[in-house]
């Protein structure tokens, strides 16, 4: 034999050994077989249509065929088959084999018949015999083997940076079939390289390098947080953390100029506790009004954007625990936004038996009604009274306090509608958007209240600080205003512009007038202690004109101190205008 041949011999010989120890380490999902390479082919096909890495192959000498996918490492073939199967995508006993068994393959035709070499090129990918070498010197077969190493979450990871490189189209589920390849076909010729559709380790990661680059600055990493019970990746280079403030971990901007929060959600509950959070969690700063928003009974998300922020928040029900967490990113970087969440949703995982307690994090100076576990509760723009006028709920409040609002409420709580209005008079009417049956209505003292006699202004002096209404006490000074106006009382007594709507009030729990808002005339000071009220006459000929008929059955009397402030209570709700 010659020097040649024998080098020939040896070369073959080599080939067939490593071509035996690359098969012992590929794993393979047989999911049917059949009696024959035409019947095998047909469903090899059909099965192409829906699944990924499809082959079929004669079984050792015998003359039944396996379909099959593959291959993969051990481990990626058996969590494929576990998810395919809970999908119902494939038999309940499809099962994980090496293929050892597996002689030449039938499907897809034109392909190497030894199972381990290299999966077929794209179907549309075009030829070219002349394009360069893969990178790195890796040849398709070796390509091939290095992908199967591959976990599911790092082949989901290729689709997705192929879909962003704009060169797949398909579902996110870590098969790589007919439409996989062509992606990677059709990246591979983009860039110059030979388009086998298998991409090779050095183009893996130039694809993944490209593909996170949007990321740097940012620094993603996995982050276990103890206290709340939760593992996740975060942006460590632009958020760190302040505080535990139950139920959240809080980790705020490591720059002071930008908006970047990530909050961590821990709480112990149920479905009420879930639902409560929902609630809670939209009243609060870092989640702005406008944005879909959506839950059931074991979840929620929430979504808020205005021209500084965008705000996304998910939370979910496990084990008698609510965990989640919120992202607040800038507004106008939405493509980095994105992929912030989706590496966080992906990456989420509850650490078991650890949930944040009531008690955990320490208290300060900062702490303030208006905070909720240290973020800003979102408040009105503007915030002032008003009081029930009919047992539907209707209200009565200033024209001041319903102007340029983009919503309204009324005890924070239920939306209403402007009715009608008289700037002139400075009056308003509200309807709530949904019923209500208030405890008390105004009843318009029917007779002229008598001149220096006592009265009280029922009113949010505070806005909603105090979650009840104050009543402030004074005397009715005159019946007219400073100009005679008939329409006007001229009150003594130091009103707050909350007050403002609020009925004036006589010792007997009658209404005598609404307070209407103080005079900003910046050439024209009063005195400390004047304000003025819209009359009797006025208010109901409002009323008269938007279809209500006033209570007018209201006479002489007196209460005493706690029953006035009770019916001052039963009458007087807080007006918020939002922008």
């Amino acid at each position: 034999m010659s020097q040649r041949a024998g080098i020939r011999v040896l070369g073959a010989l080599a080939m067939l050994l490593w071509a035996g120890l690359a098969q012992a380490q590929d794993a393979w999902v047989q999911i049917a077989a059949r009696p024959s390479a035409a019947e095998a082919a047909e469903l090899a096909g059909d099965r192409d249509a829906l699944l990924d890495d499809v082959s079929a192959f004669r079984i050792g000498t015998s003359d039944w065929y396996a379909i099959a996918l593959g291959p993969y490492g051990a481990d990626a073939a058996a969590d494929l088959r576990r998810d395919l199967r809970a999908r119902g995508l494939i038999a309940a006993d499809s099962f994980v084999t090496d293929g050892s068994s597996y002689r030449e393959r039938v499907y897809p035709e034109g392909v190497a018949a030894d199972p381990a070499a290299a999966a077929p090129p794209a179907p549309d990918a075009p030829p070219a015999p002349d394009a360069p070498d893969a990178p790195d010197d890796q040849t398709p077969e070796e390509a091939r083997r290095s992908e199967a190493d591959l976990t599911p979450l790092e082949r989901r990871g290729i689709q997705k940076a192929l879909e962003w490189a704009g060169f797949y189209d398909a579902a996110i589920d870590g098969a790589f079939g007919r439409g996989t390849r062509n992606a990677m076909a059709a990246w591979q010729q983009a860039r110059g390289d030979r388009p086998t559709g298998i991409l090779t380790t050095r183009q893996r990661a130039d694809l993944m390098q490209a593909y996170n680059a949007i990321l740097d600055g940012v620094g993603m990493a996995v982050l276990r947080d103890e206290t709340a019970g939760i593992e996740i990746a975060m942006p460590t280079e632009v958020v760190g953390f302040d505080e535990y403030a139950p139920p959240f971990a809080r980790y705020g901007p490591t720059d002071d100029s930008a908006p970047h929060t990530v909050l961590l959600i821990s709480r112990r509950g149920d479905q009420a506790t879930l639902r409560g959070l929902f609630d809670v969690m939209q009243t609060l700063e870092i989640v702005p009004p406008e944005g879909p928003r959506a839950a059931t009974p074991t979840g929620f998300t929430l979504t808020g954007a205005d021209e500084r922020i965008v705000s996304q928040t998910e939370a979910r029900l496990i084990d008698g625990t609510v965990k989640g967490f919120t992202l607040v990113w800038p507004a106008g970087d939405e493509e980095r936004r994105q992929r912030v969440l989706d590496e966080m949703r992906a990456s989420l995982a509850v650490i078991p038996d650890r949930v944040m307690g009531d008690m955990d994090g320490t208290p300060d100076e900062d702490q303030r009604v208006d905070l909720l576990a240290g973020l800003q509760i979102r408040r009105p723009a503007l915030e002032r009274s008003g009081f029930y006028v009919d047992e539907r709920g209707s209200v009565l409040t200033t024209a001041e306090a319903v102007g340029d609002c983009a919503r309204i409420t009324l005890d924070d709580a239920t939306e209403a509608e402007v009715a009608a209005k008289d700037d002139a008079a400075g009056l308003a009417l509200l309807t709530p958007n949904e019923p209500l049956a208030p405890r008390g209505h105004a009843r318009f003292r029917s007779v002229a209240p008598r001149l220096q006699s006592d009265v009280g202004v029922a009113g949010y002096s505070f806005g909603g600080a105090l979650g009840a209404p104050s009543l402030t006490y004074g005397t009715l000074a005159d019946l007219r205003g400073l100009d005679g106006e008939e329409d006007r009382r001229r009150l003594a007594l130091d009103a707050r512009p909350g007050d403002a709507g609020g009925p004036v009030l006589d010792a007997g729990g009658g209404v005598l007038g609404m307070l209407l808002p103080g005079d900003d005339d910046a050439a024209r000071r009063l005195p400390a202690g004047v304000a003025f009220a819209a009359d009797v006459e006025a208010i109901t000929a409002f009323l008269d004109s938007a279809g209500i008929e006033a209570d007018r059955s209201f006479g002489d009397g007196r209460l005493r101190q706690g029953e006035l402030i009770d019916r001052a209570a039963d009458l007087t709700v807080l007006v918020g205008c939002w922008r």
